[in-house]
């Protein structure tokens, strides 16, 4: 739901951002408040900006003409954190999106919250740690893509034959060691297992010490809270409910009284 009563401005670094998704990135922006100020910051006599330009006008992007004054090098990141601090000092907004994958942002995403600003970052998986715990929330631009996230599918390989005793051992060796089931949770855009330490930690925040439930909506908060990169996208789900079906056994779903509304029981 679109929160109509905050405003949001956009700043895009050109040089770190993928124009085929600019509708997904403004969509994903305007969940956080009406945008009201959109700008894109590069240096547009370069080819490589040739697929943002027929961006501009469709989405009323506003762009900003930054030349790179030394090879190797270009303005982009100075012009971007300038206006920031402009629009921070005149008030025209109550926060930013800042879509990059550049560290460079770091400072500003700090000053930007220092001063009361909420702030939410969009960028690559690569995107450094820091710039991504600077922001209030960050959304990695992987899931907004059209193109499907990839799993982990290991490459098809000719089995090679080995030797009988070595087959007769790996048989021992399968009868002694129980079989692990389970389904490991993994972040399909970083490529890690979840860490369970984080949603503890968000289940701690958001848990009734009487009733030792937590209203499912008070962990989603909580979750991003602890980890601002928190997405159920990321997991490949698109309902919260269905992320946390995966955390069984040691987390598990109840209704309400309203049969309903959702709680959270950690196991004991």
């Amino acid at each position: 739901m679109i929160d109509t009563k905050s405003t949001l401005a956009v700043l895009i670094d050109g040089d770190n951002a993928d124009a085929s998704i600019i509708e997904q990135i403004l969509n994903e922006a305007s969940k956080h408040g009406r945008v009201t100020i959109k700008r894109i910051y590069a240096d547009w006599t370069s080819p490589q900006m040739k697929s943002w330009k027929n961006q501009l006008n469709k989405f009323a992007i506003r762009p900003m003409q930054k030349f790179s004054y030394t090879k190797g090098k270009n303005s982009t990141d100075t012009a971007l954190i300038i206006d920031a601090m402009d629009i921070m000092h005149s008030k025209l907004v109550e926060g930013f999106c800042i879509v990059s994958s550049d560290s460079d942002y770091t400072g500003i995403a700090h000053r930007l919250r220092e001063e009361g600003f909420f702030v939410m970052g969009m960028g690559k998986a690569h995107t450094p740690e820091a710039f991504v715990k600077a922001c209030e929330n960050f959304i990695y631009t992987e899931i907004l893509s059209h193109k499907p996230v990839e799993t982990f599918k290991p490459k098809d390989k000719q089995p090679k034959k080995e030797p009988i005793e070595k087959i007769l051992q790996t048989e021992i060796q399968k009868q002694q060691v129980p079989k692990i089931t389970g389904k490991i949770l993994t972040n399909l855009i970083t490529k890690k297992p979840i860490n369970i330490d984080i949603v503890d930690q968000a289940f701690e925040m958001a848990y009734n010490n009487l009733t030792g439930l937590a209203y499912a909506s008070r962990l989603l908060d909580a979750l991003k809270k602890v980890d601002p990169t928190f997405d159920i996208r990321n997991f490949g789900h698109n309902s919260f409910k269905k992320f946390l079906e995966e955390l069984k056994p040691k987390y598990e779903i109840v209704l309400d009284d309203d049969k309903t509304t959702m709680l959270v029981r950690k196991a004991e």
